[in-house]
């Protein structure tokens, strides 16, 4: 059985929603940036490892990367997920993961790259929003897309109806993409993802 070790900088929402999946993988640790994350209470309750490196001791961001790294490898795993990890990671960090280091971003992208993605789909008036499970490259919020869902803006929306109904689908893709991974059935080719095996759509769209 494949392992895991999820990242984390706060609630720990999407890595809930990936424990509770009943996937056939092992989470390994959850690892936070901030000893105030929420969602370390959650993983101890469930018996899962946990750490944190407070990214604010080291004295530079490529310590921290080391440090981070160093502490994810004693789990020895086969796939790293940032779940609501808010630290941008060096290009060592990522090339030392490369092809199994996933993240989620809450928009379509290569729309909205960064930070506020819904109060700027608001802005920019856009039909459509949504989120996205990408494998993480040097660049920021780019990579080869796993799957991503839809949802429509509604009339009166504002960012925080945007962002829950924009979340309800992040748990519902991220436990997907991480199941495809641990069951070998994720294959890059060209800088496209594909699923093999039984069909399966690498997308979501919710009507409301």
């Amino acid at each position: 059985m494949k392992s895991a070790v999820i990242l984390i900088s706060g609630r720990g929402s999407n890595m809930r929603a990936i424990v509770e999946a009943g996937l056939p993988a092992r989470i390994a640790a959850v690892v936070s940036n901030r000893p105030d994350a929420a969602g370390l209470a959650y993983a101890a309750e469930r018996g899962i490892a946990t750490a944190v490196l407070d990214h604010g001791g080291f004295p530079s961001r490529e310590a921290f990367d080391e440090a981070l790294a160093r502490r994810i490898d004693e789990y020895a795993p086969d796939l790293v997920v940032l779940a609501g990890f808010m630290r941008i990671l060096g290009d060592g960090f990522v090339r030392r993961y490369d092809g199994r280091l996933i993240n989620i971003h809450p928009s379509l992208l290569p729309a909205f790259p960064g930070l506020h993605t819904h109060r700027r789909a608001l802005e920019q008036g856009v039909k459509i929003h949504g989120c996205t499970v990408h494998f993480v490259t040097g660049q920021l919020d780019h990579g080869p897309v796993v799957i991503q869902a839809a949802v429509p803006v509604l009339p009166g929306d504002d960012e925080d109806s945007l962002a829950e109904r924009v979340l309800r689908q992040e748990h519902r893709i991220y436990p997907l993409a991480v199941r495809w991974f641990v069951e070998d059935r994720l294959v890059i080719e060209n800088g496209v993802v594909r699923v093999q095996g039984e069909k399966a759509s690498q997308w979501v769209f919710d009507a409301q």
